[in-house]
Parts: C-alpha cells; sequence; structure tokens
C-alpha cells in the first residue's frame, strides 16, 4: 500500500514523498534508507490500481525492495532470492522464479525482464538495461522510484480533484429524479381534484411528473439504453484516439492536458537520459508515456534529431515545447546536462498543473453546488406556485 509521508531531508528541508510498503515501519525504512528522517506517516487512499502496476505486480514496490536489499550489499540473485521468500503470491511467486532462473542461467536481468511484457513495461526494460552497461542498477532502480512517485501524484490529484464534482453530480442527480418520479406525482393528483387552472410552468412540471411516473419503467429502459451506447461509443472513441487526445478537445481542458502529457515526456525523457540511455531510444521509449497524436509529433521529431538536428530545435518544430522549456533545453543542451533540464521542466510543468487543479476546484465546486440548488428549488417552487394563489385567492 502506499503512505504519504512528509520527512527531513540531508539538506535539513521539509519533503513530502509517496512510498509503496507493506506497513508503516516498511514505509519508515525505505525512507531512512534514502538518507531521510520521516516526522510523518499516513496511509494513502487508493482510488485505482497505481500506473506502475502491472498485471496485479507493483513495480515500484518491486523495485524498492530490491533496492533495499542491494544497498544492503546483497547480490541481484541474493536479492530475487529474499524476494521470492519472503512472496506468497502463486503468480507473483512464477514472476520471481522465472528471474531467478534466467540469472542463475547466466542471462542478463533486462532480458529476463523483457521475456515478460505483462509485467515488465518496456520503459522499466529500458531503466534496467541502461543500468547494466553503467553496474549502477541501484540508483536506476532509485531513479525509477522516484519517477514513478511523481507521476503518481500528480494523477491522484487529477483524480482527487474530480471525486467532490462527482458526487456532487450524483447526489444532485438522485435528488432531482426522487422529486420527478415520486413527489410531483402525488402534486398533480392533489391539484386535479381542486378544478383550478395552473401557472404553465407548474402545469408542464406536473404533466412531466405524471408522465414518468405512468412510464416509469420505459424511461428507465431507454435512460439504461443511452447510457450503455453511449459507454460503448466512448470506449470506441477512446481505443481509437485515446482518452487524453478525446479530453483535449474540449475547450477548457486541451491546452492544460498538453502540459500535463508534456510533463509526462520531458520526465520520463530527463529519467532515461539520466540513466544513461542515448537520446534517440529514449524518445522511442518516452512514446509509450504519452497519447497517441503526441507520440506521432514524437515519432517525427526523433526521426529529425538522427538526421542531426538537435533536440530543442526538433521538439520546436513539432511544438512540443513552451517557451520556457525550450529555453530550458537550450540551455541543457549547452551545458551537457540535458537529461537534468528536461527533469526541472517536468517540474516546472507539474507546479503549473497543481495550481491549476487548484484553481479550477475551487471555481467549479462552488458553481455546480449553485447549478444542483437552482434546480432543486425551482422544482420545489414551481410544486409550491399553486398553493401560494390558492392561499391569495381565499385572502
Amino acid at each position: 500500500m502506499q503512505f504519504e509521508v512528509r520527512a527531513l531531508s540531508p539538506e535539513n528541508r521539509v519533503v513530502s514523498i509517496l512510498v509503496d510498503a507493506l506497513d508503516e515501519d516498511h514505509a519508515r525504512r525505505q525512507v531512512e534508507a534514502r538518507g531521510m528522517h520521516a516526522t510523518r506517516l499516513a496511509p494513502r487512499r487508493k482510488l485505482r490500481r497505481p500506473a506502475a502496476s502491472r498485471g496485479g505486480f507493483s513495480l515500484v514496490l518491486f523495485s524498492q525492495e530490491l533496492l533495499a536489499l542491494l544497498t544492503a550489499g546483497l547480490s541481484v540473485v541474493e536479492g530475487m532470492e529474499a524476494l521470492l521468500e519472503r512472496e506468497r503470491g502463486a503468480r507473483l511467486r512464477g514472476v520471481l522464479e522465472r528471474l531467478l532462473t534466467g540469472l542463475r542461467e547466466g542471462k542478463r536481468l533486462s532480458n529476463l525482464l523483457a521475456e515478460q511484457p505483462d509485467v515488465f513495461s518496456p520503459l522499466y526494460v529500458g531503466i534496467v538495461r541502461a543500468a547494466e552497461g553503467t553496474s549502477d542498477l541501484p540508483r536506476s532502480l532509485q531513479r525509477f522510484v522516484d519517477y514513478q512517485s511523481r507521476v503518481d501524484m500528480v494523477r491522484n490529484k487529477l483524480i482527487s480533484a474530480a471525486i467532490y464534482p462527482s458526487i456532487l453530480l450524483v447526489a444532485g442527480g438522485g435528488v432531482t429524479s426522487f422529486l420527478i418520479a415520486y413527489v410531483v406525482p402525488r402534486f398533480a393528483t392533489i391539484y386535479e381534484g381542486t378544478g383550478r387552472s395552473l401557472p404553465w410552468m407548474s402545469q408542464a412540471l406536473l404533466d412531466w411528473g405524471k408522465f414518468a411516473s405512468a412510464h416509469g419503467l420505459l424511461l428507465f429502459a431507454a435512460i439504461v439504453l443511452g447510457l450503455t451506447s453511449g459507454a460503448f461509443t466512448l470506449r470506441a472513441a477512446i481505443s481509437k484516439v485515446g482518452l487524453v487526445s478525446l479530453l483535449a478537445r474540449i475547450p477548457l481542458l486541451g491546452a492544460h492536458l498538453r502540459i500535463y502529457q508534456l510533463s509526462r515526456l520531458y520526465l520520463t525523457l530527463g529519467m532515461l537520459l539520466e540513466g544513461g540511455i542515448p537520446v534517440v531510444p529514449a524518445m522511442a521509449t518516452a512514446g509509450g508515456t504519452i497519447s497517441p497524436a503526441l507520440n506521432e509529433r514524437l515519432v517525427r521529431a526523433r526521426a529529425a534529431v538522427q538526421a542531426g538536428a538537435t533536440l530543442s530545435s526538433a521538439f520546436e518544430a513539432e511544438d512540443l515545447t513552451t517557451p520556457i522549456s525550450l529555453r530550458m533545453l537550450r540551455v541543457g543542451e549547452r551545458s551537457g546536462e540535458l537529461g537534468n533540464m528536461l527533469t526541472q521542466s517536468a517540474a516546472f510543468y507539474d507546479g503549473e498543473i497543481s495550481r491549476w487543479i487548484d484553481r479550477f476546484t475551487r471555481l467549479f465546486e462552488p458553481l455546480l453546488m449553485s447549478v444542483i440548488g437552482l434546480v432543486v428549488g425551482a422544482i420545489v417552487v414551481l410544486l409550491y406556485l399553486p398553493i401560494f394563489d390558492l392561499a391569495d385567492a381565499l385572502s
């Protein structure tokens, strides 16, 4: 499970990180292994399986445990043996047994990982393969853990921002449906016995309530059919162009989703370059972390880099930069710290996305509450308007 940790770094700064661990003690040991002192640990409620979990196998947890064992002085084979002894799940034991058998036969770890693509992503395989060339597997594992923690943090913030509006929509829709399907028909029965003419808006609402009550099953079937067909249509559109590309067509979301994708691209490229992977293979690997539409631009940019262009000019030609990130890329190319500059650009993008999420939620949630309140209030007022007219007549 994941833990939110506030810790004191070796530079005496308070930092917030996410840690995958079995329990609080395990999380605390991992934080201390990074040279930090944990001041607060709290379990994080998961809304969905993490992106780094493939086939029920958590790459982050596997990397953290293997990193701790390697840091303690164990070899890769001894570390795998220790993980296998602890594991109780049949499927995960099978994954570890295949890795351990191959290592004992003298095979490279990266090749063994590539033989299980349903568990280990191409990105992870590329990181390990680069680490084998530099003989620095622990540092590469730490780099992947940090990378995935940053990706999960932004994703979880997006999901958390959508929870409250979703609850409001469900609650508001439920109250509105109850009023129209149950309350309105009973008011209609009462008003029919009075023989008085009703305001046209109230009459329209009462007529709709009687229709909904008389044809409830038919309306319910139509709603279910509409939702089902809409879900299949949406699924087909997502499989064709991708969820991010589909959401990018919404006017208010398009620009911010582009920034989010650029953040993923820059963070992945930065991690791969800092791990020793050449820029062209790194661009090919990073294409799997972005939408198909943006990946097409990345493919053209990769072809330009292969032809001799600089990364900054290729990205600028394919609109894969912003003015700030373009300057940082050029600085990185001049200084030889391109990977570091890509990582810093991703951090800048993450901060921009976080600020936009905060502004959007502060504005959207009150507006949504106001709209739901107006709809429910209008239904109630229209139901009581005839009573007010009757009271005026009696007075």
